[in-house]
């Protein structure tokens, strides 16, 4: 009963609120009659509850928006692509700190499920999770479902939704990773890289992602792994935080992958005190989330230099 009044309560919301609809719209399908530059202008608007300054940006959301229309390198399309940032990141860091890849397809119907190991990863190339699947135990898997979920995942086009051009010429395929966990045996702590011009300013660790009942949390930390006073999206956890013993040496292989990028987060698993590389995004929360307090938005955005062009 809860769920329906919930449901309906979305659905009036969805009927009545020009601002809702919009959100649900852009992010269900992206407004495609809008141009680049009027739909940033309106979404930010209704996400950010402040009208977008491109002539003057000076916070960290407004930036990621100049950037999404101005800053616009061939090379980044490689770079959000999770195949082929692959053989990049192997030839700047070196190969040992890729997961194993296990297959990739083109097609939902390609995929070798009896090749694969009992337990594996299957996901899009091209967005930010539509599709995922994390299989434990390959004897329980509806395979079907998660052909179907994939298909979801590859008709997804994920530019629209923030208007990240990157993505936009992204070749959509599927690929197949080694499962992996940490030392908690039941996730992996995301280490995640502010890099502004190939130097780390800030970061944070994302946990209790798969925890049932549990929401995920974010804790913001400077370069120096203090923790830092602010929430994005995400509310923090409790301490202690724990600085991990190779954290120098994320930050360093963080700062080779950015080297030269004006904006770019690079994100790590660290699993059993092996550094392993996640991906690069360019537009953190597509720009489009709060942060509290505010000032932090403030903050963040002196560490982007524009003019870039």
């Amino acid at each position: 009963m809860k769920k329906l009044l919930s449901n309906v309560k979305k659905l009036l919301k969805y009927c009545f609120s020009s601002k809702y609809r919009f959100l649900i719209n852009s992010s269900r399908f992206g407004c495609k009659k809008l141009d680049d530059e009027t739909f940033i202008k309106k979404k930010y608007k209704f996400s950010i509850g402040k009208s977008l300054d491109l002539e003057n940006p000076k916070t960290y959301n407004e930036k990621l928006q100049w950037l999404k229309l101005y800053d616009r390198k061939p090379l980044y399309t490689t770079l959000v692509d999770k195949y082929k940032v692959r053989e990049w990141v192997a030839e700047k860091i070196g190969e040992e700190h890729l997961i194993p890849l296990l297959g990739v397809w083109d097609n939902v119907n390609d995929i070798d499920f009896d090749s694969l190991p009992n337990e594996f990863v299957l996901k899009c190339n091209h967005n930010s999770g539509l599709g995922m699947c994390i299989c434990k135990d390959k004897a329980k898997l509806d395979v079907e479902k998660v052909k179907s979920n994939l298909q979801k995942g590859l008709n997804q086009d994920y530019y629209l939704s923030g208007r990240e051009w990157p993505y936009k010429d992204v070749p959509r395929k599927i690929i197949a990773e080694k499962f992996m966990v940490d030392e908690s045996g039941y996730e992996l702590k995301d280490y995640k890289f502010f890099c502004f011009n190939g130097k780390v300013k800030l970061l944070f660790v994302a946990k209790d992602r798969n925890k049932i009942g549990e929401e995920t949390k974010f804790d913001f930390f400077n370069e120096k792994f203090e923790h830092l006073p602010f929430t994005n999206g995400h509310p923090n956890s409790e301490p202690p935080y724990v600085k991990p013993e190779n954290f120098e040496e994320m930050k360093r292989l963080a700062e080779i992958l950015s080297a030269k990028i004006p904006q770019v987060r690079v994100d790590f698993y660290n699993i059993n005190g092996k550094i392993y590389f996640g991906e690069m995004t360019f537009f953190h929360w597509s720009g489009f989330v709060p942060f509290d307090p505010e000032e932090w938005d403030m903050i963040l955005g002196d560490y982007i230099k524009l003019p870039i062009i």
